[in-house]
């Protein structure tokens, strides 16, 4: 699982700048969609460009890109629900073959021929198996990101709180995890926490994958040695507000300041 900064509902208008590619925010709930980055262009020889296209694609494997044709026309797409910094780097140097191919923008529809598909490389599925593990979003931050990140409410002993949290930064340590922040409420001889993790930004030929799995196993493990219960004791009056405290941290203005 890719953990970190995303764009979604909003582009990143202060990083990137586009010639050809529009941005289509994506739409959860009812309607839910892909984000998607699009450019409807004329080009003279387009069996060269579709053959860069297809060298291109070699460098970003996990990004799917579509071309629907006819004759010189091309509508080149690509999206997912979350666009990290590398889905926009792979659309700067799609811009940058276009306009070596003095490629023109179109703003008419037109009927779909033919096209080209170029997959990403498949990735086992992964399912989340501990029911503790939330997977989360954010509100806006810097440049408009979101941020994807893995939430776990626990209660336990005030007494174990150091020992347990020097042990979870030490599990992202070994788990490829980046940022580690946590919310706390003391009360008599329990603490509640609300624990966060995620990354940094996504960069081509950085991207940070978690085995989701061999994380939960080892969060596990840490709860049965210092008795954690998972959830919350009290009321809202225990609610763990107090915070964030941070252990680890990356691109902080991206995921925790507000824009």
């Amino acid at each position: 699982m890719i953990l970190g900064v995303y764009w979604y509902f909003k582009f990143p208008e202060n990083l990137y700048r586009f010639q050809f590619f529009n941005f289509f925010k994506g739409i959860g709930g009812h309607a839910d969609n892909l984000a998607e980055l699009e450019a409807r262009v004329l080009v003279e020889q387009p069996e060269n460009l579709l053959k860069k296209l297809e060298e291109l694609h070699l460098h970003f494997k996990r990004i799917y890109l579509d071309v629907k044709i006819n004759g010189n026309q091309l509508l080149i797409s690509t999206g997912d629900y979350t666009l990290f910094d590398e889905h926009f780097q792979f659309v700067s140097e799609i811009e940058k073959l276009l306009m070596v191919s003095h490629a023109h923008l179109i703003e008419t529809p037109f009927e779909v021929k033919s096209s080209r598909n170029f997959r990403p490389e498949n990735r086992p599925y992964e399912t989340i198996e501990h029911r503790f593990i939330q997977i989360i979003g954010s509100d806006f931050k810097k440049d408009d990101a979101e941020n994807l990140s893995v939430r776990i409410d626990c209660n336990l002993p005030l007494s174990c709180k150091k020992s347990f949290i020097n042990g979870i930064t030490a599990i992202c340590n070994e788990e490829n995890i980046h940022v580690f922040y946590y919310y706390e409420k003391d009360f008599k001889n329990q603490c509640n926490l609300m624990l966060i993790f995620s990354n940094g930004r996504q960069m081509e030929d950085a991207v940070q994958n978690v085995d989701i799995h061999s994380f939960g196993n080892k969060i596990l493990q840490m709860a049965q040695k210092y008795q954690i219960h998972f959830g919350h004791f009290g009321g809202m009056d225990d609610y763990p507000l107090h915070g964030p405290l941070v252990e680890l941290i990356k691109d902080e203005e991206y995921i925790l300041i507000q824009k």
